[in-house]
């Protein structure tokens, strides 16, 4: 897995050029605090665009997986995600084997 870099903090000068740069954006202009107290939420202040831009997974035609917590002990998974992605169904295989619904 890539590191993130370290953070670099900007030297006065260039934090002064990113003021200068923000400060003579008409487009983009700073936000006051005045600004900031008038935000609400995207949901709230335009539900409609909001419902017209999210995604959501359809009802399943034939639920066949039930959703449950349970606790196992950590080196149980592990050994599981080490084999990569799709182990949730690999543990579910071999629980339907351990309790004999498969072969």
């Amino acid at each position: 897995m890539l590191r993130k870099p370290d953070f670099i903090m900007p030297t006065d000068e260039e934090d002064a050029s990113i003021t200068r740069g923000i400060s003579n954006d008409p487009d983009n202009p700073e936000l006051s605090d005045a600004d900031f107290a008038r935000m609400q939420p995207a949901t709230r202040a335009n539900p409609a665009l909001v419902d017209s831009y999210r995604r959501m997974r359809g009802p399943q035609k034939a639920p066949t997986k039930l959703p449950v917590s349970i606790r196992f002990d950590r080196d149980v998974i592990d050994r599981l995600k080490a084999d990569g992605p799709g182990w949730q169904a690999r543990a579910n295989a071999l629980l339907r084997k351990a309790v004999g619904l498969t072969q």
